[in-house]
């Protein structure tokens, strides 16, 4: 039987120049960091995770040493302890995912229902370009195959200017690709950086915008509210015809559970590497399906994170489709997916996963070593 011999959490620093404008910041990120998490077996194997920054797991390994990684409802249980006292640190999670696909010699996605080996994505934009640009960025996401499209609103420490310049580059993003795509805002409500202390939209301001997301044929509206204002998404919801998205940075399983009992959200967005690991968002998504809520999950962190999404969204095979962090140049797949030995890359908007075991994670590991600051 296979045993957990070993746990080593490595964190790594891309930087980046140009510097990436996040329209969710204000301020350009010089540097992208990632966390690697790698749990190797008695036997020579290793998982990969990666995510949060595991604060607060040091300490614990013994938890997990000597363990069968197959385990992982157990595994699942601790983990969510430590985050109860700590950080997120369900990268573990994931690495565990890859370690048991490895032993068994499965991909994940089969592992976890296996209804399909590939998925569906939608392009999801970051900067905030004018109009004409952003007109110009969809029409080669048309080119390449996306179904959809992700549009950011300004945040609110600077942007295009106030929503109703928002809702101008959405006009001409109709009018250059029409209905080839489908497309979704973000309305940066949900959540702000640590120094951001600006007001989120009142109700009343949220139901404008919804608004003139109707006319433009908007798919859903996302994060339009304070992330603690359940009453007024549903408000919102019964309200317009608009889907309502969110939940990206929700920290707890019960809290899903309390969204999805009370129809708060049409769309939840939680994100394996940030709440619940593969374990537990597996359980959201037979919920959110009983309920009829439809679940697409966040996928912001790095080609790993995307990857360990994918394989639940495949093998549970909900989603109609997936968060794909792609926005030329300032945020390209080399970009996102620096920890990797190649980038991922989509065929025509799909992610096929295929026949390797575990999540098909291969690091560059003289990449990491020379990006390594801890």
């Amino acid at each position: 039987m296979s045993k957990i011999a070993s746990i080593e959490i490595s964190h790594h620093r891309l930087p980046l120049d140009p510097p990436f404008k996040a329209s969710w910041d204000g301020r350009p990120r010089r540097q992208f960091d990632a966390t690697i998490v790698r749990v190797r077996d008695d036997e020579g194997r290793e998982g990969i995770g990666s995510g949060d920054l595991m604060k607060g797991f040091e300490g614990h390994e013994d938890l997990f040493i000597g363990e069968d990684p197959r385990q992982l409802e157990r595994h699942y249980e601790v983990l969510s302890h430590i985050n109860f006292h700590y950080g997120r640190c369900w990268p573990m999670d994931l690495a565990l995912w890859d370690l048991s696909g490895k032993i068994t010699g499965e991909p994940a996605w089969r592992l976890l229902g296996g209804r399909s080996d590939r998925v569906r994505l939608y392009a999801s934009s970051g900067v905030l370009r004018d109009p004409g640009a952003m007109a110009a960025q969809a029409e080669s996401y048309v080119d390449e195959g996306f179904p959809a499209m992700k549009v950011r609103f300004s945040s609110s420490s600077g942007g295009r200017g106030t929503w109703r310049d928002d809702v101008r580059a959405l006009e001409a993003i109709r009018a250059r690709v029409g209905d080839r795509l489908d497309l979704m805002v973000d309305c940066n409500q949900g959540w702000r950086m640590p120094w951001d202390t600006t007001l989120s939209w009142t109700f009343k301001d949220a139901l404008m915008v919804a608004r003139e997301l109707e006319r433009l044929g908007i798919y859903w509206m996302e994060e339009p509210l304070h992330r603690s204002d359940r009453k007024g998404m549903r408000r919102l919801s019964d309200a317009t015809s608009l889907r309502i998205a969110g939940g990206e940075m929700t920290r707890e399983l019960y809290e899903f559970r309390d969204i999805i009992e009370d129809r708060a959200f049409d769309v939840i967005q939680p994100d394996v590497a940030l709440v619940g690991g593969i374990t537990g968002c597996r359980r959201l998504a037979f919920q959110a399906r009983e309920a009829g809520v439809m679940m697409t999950p966040h996928s912001w962190t790095n080609g790993i994170g995307v990857l360990a999404n994918a394989h639940l969204t495949a093998g549970v095979g909900d989603a109609p489709f997936l968060e794909y962090p792609y926005d030329n140049p300032e945020w390209s797949e080399m970009r996102r997916d620096f920890p990797m030995k190649a980038p991922l890359r989509h065929a025509g908007g799909w992610l096929d996963l295929g026949e390797a075991p575990g999540l098909g994670v291969v690091l560059d590991e003289d990449r990491l070593k020379a990006m390594r600051i801890g």
